[in-house]
């Protein structure tokens, strides 16, 4: 599995993209009210990312919770920010009563919603509508000093009418953990997140935090666009992509004919999954899942 954090710069480069600079929200919610931001972040914040869990490790060692298909956020005691570092123009009501300390969380509006969820934390304009939907699911406090047992202990405190704690439990086994793995699966969620009960919070990449899927996710450049046939004809069939490594493959599943009409441009790029590689390094099954963006 290949981790954007690790290469996209290099990618974006290649590309001829630019990266999103933080900047000051200047939105109005649908009663004139401001949804400013006073204090911008100069820098996109420091956030705990994961590895890819592996069968082996001491089980009880973590606690597990569901991985949500949300958009990551940063809640700094004054406002909403993303993992790039961009103001969320949140209501003001929805992020009355949360309170004047950091957490870490996901913006949320259900299992399958990732594009409105994604759509609604980019808007200058939120739509009431939409946010009385959306939850602000807490899953760690970043400048807690503790271990997250610890920091566990602490967020069971916390409550406001639009956040909630994601819930953690611990499993005894393999078996179990995949059990509860075919659960989530089943009601149309992603994967499990373990967290490592003894780790103090640290910005990057480690096995403090492990995620669990039934299929691999990766980033790869989208190269060039295939011409559909039959009943695809005028539309995009697939789109040829290069991964980090150079090897390059097509995508053609996955796509709504609205995307099929406006596909991902040349130079950008996208999320995929597949079920691990072929005998010659190809993502197998490979499909197409969104177009990458570091919000």
């Amino acid at each position: 599995m290949h981790h954007p954090s690790r290469y996209l710069s290099a990618l974006l480069i290649a590309s001829h993209l630019s990266l999103t600079v933080p900047c000051r929200a200047l939105a109005t919610d649908t009663t004139g009210q401001p949804v400013t931001a006073s204090h911008p972040p100069a820098a996109p914040p420091g956030i705990l990312l994961a590895e890819v869990y592996q069968p082996g490790i001491a089980l009880t060692d973590y606690w597990v919770s569901e991985k949500l298909d949300g958009v990551r956020a940063r809640w700094d005691g004054k406002q909403l920010i993303s993992r790039g570092g961009n103001i969320i123009a949140a209501p003001p009501w929805f992020t009355e009563g949360f309170p004047a300390l950091a957490l870490d969380g996901e913006l949320w509006l259900g299992r399958g919603r990732f594009d409105e969820t994604s759509g609604a934390a980019r808007s200058r304009q939120p739509d009431p509508a939409v946010w009385r939907e959306m939850r602000f699911m807490v899953f760690d406090l970043p400048h807690h000093p503790g271990t997250f047992d610890q920091r566990l202990g602490q967020l069971k405190h916390i409550s406001a009418p639009y956040l909630a704690v994601i819930p953690q439990q611990k499993m005894q086994s393999q078996g179990a953990l995949m059990a509860e793995l075919d659960r989530i699966m089943g009601l149309g969620g992603e994967g499990l997140m373990l967290h490592r009960g003894k780790a103090v919070y640290r910005a990057g990449r480690s096995d403090d935090l492990l995620k669990l899927k039934r299929h691999d996710d990766a980033e790869a450049v989208v190269i060039a666009h295939l011409p559909g046939q039959g009943r695809l004809q005028g539309m995009m069939g697939a789109i040829l992509v290069e991964m980090p490594n150079g090897q390059r493959f097509k995508i053609g599943s996955g796509f709504s004919d609205e995307q099929r009409r406006h596909p991902p441009t040349v130079g950008s790029v996208v999320t995929y999954k597949s079920y691990g590689l072929t005998a010659n390094g190809i993502p197998r099954f490979a499909s197409f899942l969104r177009v990458y963006s570091d919000f």
